[in-house]
C-alpha cells in the first residue's frame, strides 16, 4: 500500500487552474522527484499535500487514511514533515530552540523529550556546532540545513522538500545530498521538488514532471530525462527526429 496517494487533485485561483487533476502514489521508503518549469504548480501540489491549501477537487490519502480535510498541524502530527523553498526560521531564537519548538508543536512531544529530539537532529544534520547561534545569523547552507532539521524534528514518515538545494554552490549541494542520502537510508519517504537536477538525480527513485499544473511524464529517472516532451518543456530543447 502506498504511503501517499493523490486522486484527481485540482486547485484553481479564479480562472487559473494551478493543479489540474493530479493523481500519483508514493511507496514507503521511496524518493520521488518532482520537476517542472517555474509556475508549473509544484509548490501548490505540496501545499495540497501538507494542508496549507484546500483543494477544489480530489482526495489526499496518507498512511491508509483520507486526510483531505485534515488541518496542516494534524497532518504534521500524523507524520507529514515539510521544508519550504524560502527558509523562515524563528530568527531571534537559537537553532536549538527552533528544533525544540518544531518537536513540541509540530511533533506533539513534551518539552523534555523535545530536547532529546532536538539534540539528535542537530547531530543528524551537522548543525551541532551552530546549536546556540541565532537562526538569523546562519549562512545559506546552514539555513537550508535548519529548514530540513525543523522538518525532521517532527519525526516524519513522509518528508516534503521544496527546492532545498536552490541557491547553493555545487560543493554545498553535494554536502546536502549526502545528508539526504543518510535520511533516505533511515527509511524516510521523500518527495522532493528541485531545479538542481543533478542533486535530484543522485537520490530519486522515480520522477514526476508537471507542466501547467498537469502531469507531463512519470517514471524511471533516465527515461524521463530523455523524454522529448520533458526536454522541450523543462530544458528548452527541441526534440531531434
Amino acid at each position: 500500500m502506498a504511503l501517499l496517494s493523490l486522486h484527481g487533485v485540482s486547485k484553481s485561483y479564479g480562472a487559473l487552474k494551478v493543479t489540474n487533476d493530479i493523481s500519483l502514489a508514493v511507496e514507503a521508503g521511496e524518493t520521488l522527484g518532482i520537476l517542472g518549469p517555474n509556475g508549473a504548480g509544484k509548490t501548490t501540489l505540496f501545499n495540497l499535500i501538507s494542508g496549507d491549501v484546500r483543494g477544489d477537487a480530489g482526495r489526499v490519502e496518507y498512511d491508509g487514511r483520507d486526510v483531505t480535510r485534515f488541518a496542516p498541524h494534524r497532518r504534521c502530527r500524523s507524520g507529514i514533515g515539510r521544508s519550504y523553498q524560502v527558509p523562515q526560521p524563528f530568527g531571534a531564537m537559537t537553532v536549538f530552540e527552533n528544533l525544540v519548538t518544531a518537536a513540541c508543536f509540530g511533533g506533539g512531544e513534551p518539552e523534555r523529550q523535545a530536547w532529546k529530539t532536538a539534540c539528535a537532529v542537530l547531530e543528524q544534520t551537522g548543525l551541532a556546532a551552530q546549536a546556540n547561534r541565532p537562526a538569523a545569523s546562519l549562512r545559506l547552507l546552514d539555513r537550508k540545513r535548519l529548514e530540513l532539521a525543523r522538518a525532521l524534528a517532527t519525526k516524519p514518515k513522509l518528508l516534503l522538500l521544496d527546492e532545498i538545494a536552490g541557491g547553493l554552490t555545487e560543493h554545498e549541494a553535494r554536502e546536502l545530498v549526502g545528508e539526504l542520502a543518510r535520511i533516505k537510508a533511515s527509511g524516510v519517504t521523500m518527495v522532493w521538488i528541485e531545479h538542481v537536477v543533478h542533486a535530484l538525480l543522485a537520490l530519486a527513485d522515480r520522477l514526476f514532471v508537471i507542466n501547467f499544473g498537469a502531469k507531463l511524464a512519470e517514471g524511471e529517472p533516465q527515461s524521463v530525462m530523455t523524454n522529448p516532451d520533458v526536454q522541450r518543456v523543462y530544458m528548452g530543447l527541441e526534440a531531434v527526429a
